[in-house]
């Protein structure tokens, strides 16, 4: 799945005019736009040439009537465009969005005027109407984002990067609002870390549903091995990744763990989880759940250990903006003597998306403990080079508001002799970014993704849902 396509949204377009300045600007810009947005696999939701003057609005009535054409398609818009190819009429940009109310994302775009181009027939001034239409959509309180470069034009190469990061601010906006995650067994007694507040999180749009592990259990030890799901659940872990060295006893056990989780799952429409682990199924059922919740990742339904809740939303809204798998990792080592490097580990659930080889064996850690025969189930690779984009979200108690960063970085191809899932990453300034984690107490736990995508993360959290973000540049 993670291989897949980038999902075609749907983008809703204004565009701006204003009477005095030339019509036939309004009416190419507005071409022009739909042609860039369609160019990368888009579709758009605007008013024609027919119905309003020159597919724009200015007045009352025409803002009134694209705001109508936006709510009758209000299930299907992701984001809504702003297009300004000359000065345009502030108050119907802003009237129209007041109107439509739709509360997705808006991106405000201005056309840069041609120096040989500037009498009356041709003369834009989109560059300072870009500033009264932001003016207007503050005055009503309507969030909006801005484009790179204060006039873009919309076939560039620029816009087209603005738009692609624009995409992932709506992705990641919508797949937050009205989230619903399954907490799968109690928060481990040893990790206080993290902890968090159901309700702060309810508040924002998000519902967690949680199963007591028991019932998980319950539900197994009624399933018998021949049982479809089971028998499918088994056969797509020997295909996902290299069981060679695994007991079929274990094999048996993580297919029914996954079989009863894939059901729930489905049963309560729960897009992403987080699971109980250390050190009750390896304790009671015999097998560490890593690789089932690598595999939920990797078909883009993260899932977190440790039942880190604010964890696995970090990795969601990675995996949102970017569409492709994210891993919930530990900050956990220093690399020799650079201060920009250390290693990020888990022990393992990451995703195969993430490794430049991997294969199932048992888990180390907790094998000393509970037995090598209790632990199989972990995926162990190293992970593959490349872009990293970071994030990690908390509810803040004392507040009662979400907090969090984000960052990017890259993952290398240091060598590096261990056991579990892990990289070397290098993050500029990592001195800095590691002294704000501990002076504001965040968890030790970090979201990551084989991408760049943080500014769309950013953006998204901070500026649409309100959340108190830093941004490690």
């Amino acid at each position: 799945m993670s291989n897949n396509k980038p999902r075609k949204m749907t983008f809703g377009l204004i565009v701006g005019n204003r009477g005095f300045f030339p019509g036939h600007l309004a009416q190419s810009g507005r071409t022009e736009m739909i042609a860039a947005i369609q160019k990368t696999g888009h579709d758009v939701v605007a008013v024609g040439p027919e119905e309003t003057s020159h597919g724009a609005v200015e007045s009352l009535a025409e803002a009134s009537q694209l705001a109508e054409l936006f709510r009758k398609h209000g299930a299907q818009i992701d984001g809504i465009i702003i297009t300004l190819p000359n000065f345009g009429d502030e108050r119907a940009v802003a009237n129209t969005l007041r109107a439509a109310n739709l509360t997705v994302p808006v991106l405000v775009q201005a056309t840069p005027d041609t120096p040989g181009l500037m009498t009356i027939k041709d003369r834009r001034d989109s560059f300072c109407g870009k500033m009264s239409a932001c003016n207007n959509l503050t005055q009503y309180r309507i969030p909006y984002s801005l484009t790179t470069l204060h006039t873009e034009a919309p076939g560039s190469d620029l816009f087209a990067k603005d738009l692609a990061w624009f995409a992932g601010v709506c992705r990641v906006v919508k797949g937050l609002r009205r989230l619903r995650i399954g907490a799968i067994g109690a928060r481990p007694a040893a990790f206080n870390t993290v902890r968090y507040s159901e309700k702060i999180l309810e508040n924002n749009g998000i519902s967690v549903e949680p199963i007591d592990l028991s019932e998980i259990l319950g539900r197994i030890a009624k399933m018998g091995d021949k049982d479809d799901a089971a028998q499918a659940k088994l056969a797509s872990i020997k295909k996902y990744v290299s069981t060679g060295a695994v007991p079929a006893e274990a094999l048996m056990k993580m297919a029914k763990l996954g079989a009863v989780i894939d059901h729930w799952m489905a049963q309560n429409e729960l897009a992403i989880s987080a699971v109980q682990c250390w050190t009750s199924l390896e304790e009671y059922f015999g097998v560490v759940p890593c690789t089932v919740m690598s595999m939920m990742s990797e078909n883009l339904m993260s899932s977190a250990c440790e039942v880190d809740i604010c964890g696995v939303i970090g990795m969601h809204a990675l995996q949102l903006a970017s569409e492709t798998p994210s891993a919930l990792l530990d900050w956990n080592n220093n690399y020799g003597e650079d201060p920009d490097k250390a290693v990020c580990f888990h022990c393992s659930n990451l995703p195969k998306h993430f490794f430049r080889k991997v294969k199932m064996d048992f888990q180390q850690i907790i094998a000393g403990t509970v037995g090598r025969d209790n632990t199989y189930g972990t995926c162990v690779g190293l992970v593959k080079s490349g872009a990293m984009s970071f994030a990690r979200f908390s509810t803040d108690d004392s507040n009662g508001t979400m907090r969090g960063y984000v960052g990017e970085g890259e993952f290398t191809d240091d060598p590096l002799n261990t056991f579990g899932g892990a990289g070397v990453v290098h993050i500029q300034n990592l001195q800095g970014l590691l002294r704000y984690i501990c002076e504001r107490g965040f968890e030790h736990h970090v979201a990551a993704n084989l991408s760049s995508v943080a500014a769309s993360v950013r953006e998204a959290t901070t500026r649409y849902l309100g959340w108190s973000i830093y941004n490690h540049t």
